[in-house]
């Protein structure tokens, strides 16, 4: 007995040794040694389909592409063959030796992880002098420019940066996206929106040229001296022409990812003239109109009226405070309420702001509001220019008289008022605590809750046994719990995501995981079927519309991105909301 108890336990743990040696997760790269300007393609390769991957940061390196990923199955003399593959490709961003580290995978509930990898970065390669190569000729046909409007101007003067794609008719370009995003330090800054941009044809060096416009941005410098403003750089396929023939004699076409920037570029930013400059200047540049007005110029005691200070015009309109009105301490004045009517254009802020105060009069009389004035920088002139009000009355008709001999006391808005002391005393009258008794009291016995506590036990019996059998039920529903089991992952990973929001990469991780858990609820795939075009035929076929399924590739699409580009909280939180709200839709469409 003893004999067959070990030889037992020898082929349990001889078999599960033999499983475990099966998996295989392991980090293949292109190449260990290349120079700064080479790519590099790495693969994640496993024998055994996982959950959960996670890959390196990546921190040395820029993604330029991926994640890719391949699945293949295969048999052969009737024994299954299984291959998974994550694919990136690296465009390093330092000389030296560089150590990629440990990916993981979850694979039956266990964590696997890859060896590091480390490879030899040198100084940039020199490619051949080869009119046909392809990287000789991306490189000579595909220019990104950065178009300032303005190198030298005043503090708070608006200046345009047009970023423009420069491509040679020679050759095409399929998709681009922006690896690195200007901070705009030291700048006030909105991007333009660009809508209905197109596709122009231009003279450049000297050759025809095709241009579009990638971004337009506003910048207000908010200090003086050199300000640099940081570069864009784009990751970019380009389609170029190779010497191969198809079929019919075309040229076929060669497919290098190229990045380019557009370079820093260097401001001088002057200061404002000190030499007449008002005491009342508030930072206000550019071209303004201001005036005040009043709803009413006649009213009654205890009656309001509106005081309204206007600034229209073309300028920093966001950047600087308007003046304070000033009135006689007998008209009692309320905080202003500022609104503003501003449009950012490429040509800078226009539009205006306006703050409203509410005036009630408490005497009968006669009321001065003051001159009120403001001052600008005016960019035309190069000089301070104020505009008055001009001093105007207010006439109350009926209400009490001002006991006092004048009212020549002025207070600014929102001054003067005093804090009201409230006392812990005043309601010292109340008692707080009673100690009160019903006057007329019933027996507990033969009262309708000594019933229901006898009662109650018995009507719980048939209850339990229902309980027990749907449990029961439940618990034998297999498929029905794996479908369970991923809705409620789903849920938890999106939770996760929403406490995740501004960590970038720990939200678009959770939230990948939420997507994944919620297909496997709702088409009953496993994770080996996670192909997009795989998603796509499996929902078209439940009947969910076409443009539902795209949104929701394309948040998959942000998830796999999202980790090595520039993402704001703000995307972060729309990426959220379109998740959310693309699984509601696909829950009322899915048959």
């Amino acid at each position: 007995m003893k004999l067959k108890a070990y030889i037992s336990l020898f082929l349990i743990v001889a078999s599960t040794s033999f499983v475990a040696a099966q998996v295989k997760f392991e980090a293949k790269v292109s190449k260990t040694k290349l120079g700064i300007n080479e790519r590099l393609r790495i693969d994640f390769e496993m024998n055994t389909d996982g959950d959960n991957f996670n890959p390196p940061s990546f921190n040395d390196f820029t993604v330029v592409g991926g994640p890719n990923q391949s699945v293949s199955h295969s048999w052969i003399n009737g024994v299954r063959s299984f291959t998974k593959t994550y694919s990136y490709f690296l465009a390093p961003k330092k000389t030296g030796t560089i150590t990629i580290n440990q990916a993981t995978i979850e694979i039956e509930g266990e964590i696997y992880k890859t060896s590091p990898v480390t490879v030899q970065i040198t100084s940039a390669v020199n490619r051949p002098n080869d009119p046909d190569n392809a990287e000789n000729v991306a490189d000579d046909n595909l220019h990104l420019i950065a178009e300032i409007s303005k190198g030298n101007p005043y503090l708070n003067e608006a200046v345009t940066v047009v970023y423009k794609l420069y491509v040679s008719e020679d050759i095409g370009v399929s998709t681009f996206r922006e690896i690195d995003s200007p901070k705009y330090n030291d700048f006030w800054s909105q991007n333009i929106d660009l809508k209905g941009n197109k596709i122009q044809n231009v003279q450049f060096k000297g050759r025809p040229y095709r241009f579009l416009v990638i971004k337009q941005v506003v910048l207000y410098p908010q200090k003086s001296g050199k300000l640099e403003i940081e570069p864009l750089s784009l990751d970019i396929t380009v389609e170029v022409p190779s010497n191969r023939r198809d079929f019919f004699g075309g040229r076929l076409m060669t497919q290098v990812h190229k990045t380019v920037s557009a370079g820093s570029k260097t401001l001088e930013v002057k200061p404002l003239p000190e030499i007449g400059k008002p005491d009342n200047f508030t930072g206000a540049v550019g071209n303004f109109d201001f005036k005040v007005t009043t709803s009413k110029s006649e009213l009654n005691a205890t009656e309001s009226l509106q005081a309204r200070l206007e600034v229209k015009g073309k300028g920093n309109l966001k950047l600087f405070q308007l003046p304070k009105l000033t009135l006689p301490s007998s008209l009692e004045v309320y905080e202003p309420e500022h609104t503003q009517n501003i449009r950012t254009t490429i040509d800078g802020m226009q539009g205006g702001i306006a703050d409203s105060y509410t005036i009630v009069p408490q005497f009968k009389g006669k009321y001065p509001i003051p001159n009120v004035e403001f001052s600008y920088f005016d960019l035309k002139t190069e000089s301070y220019k104020t505009i008055s009000s001009g001093e105007m009355m207010i006439n109350v008709l009926e209400g009490p008289t001002n006991s006092t001999h004048t009212d020549s006391n002025i207070t600014v808005a929102g001054e003067g008022k005093q804090r009201v002391i409230m006392n812990n005393d005043q309601f010292a009258f109340v008692k707080s605590e009673a100690n009160l008794k019903p006057i007329k009291s019933e027996p507990f016995f033969n009262s309708s809750w000594y019933w229901s506590s006898l009662l109650l036990p018995l009507m719980a019996i048939p209850l339990a046994m229902v309980f027990r059998k749907k449990k029961a039920e439940r618990r034998a529903d297999i498929q029905g719990n794996k479908i369970r089991k991923a809705d409620k992952l789903a849920k938890k990973y999106l939770g996760e995501a929403r406490k995740s929001l501004g960590q970038k990469e720990a939200f678009y991780i959770a939230l990948e995981r939420a997507l994944h858990n919620y297909l496997k609820a709702k088409l009953r795939i496993e994770t080996s079927d996670f192909s997009k075009d795989r998603i796509k035929e499996l929902l078209l076929k439940r009947q969910v519309d076409e443009s539902v399924i795209d949104e929701f590739v394309t948040i998959l699409d942000s998830c796999e991105l999202a980790r090595y580009t520039p993402f704001s909280e703000v995307t972060m939180q729309h990426d959220y909301d379109k998740a959310a709200q693309t699984i509601s839709v696909i829950d009322k469409q899915i048959r």
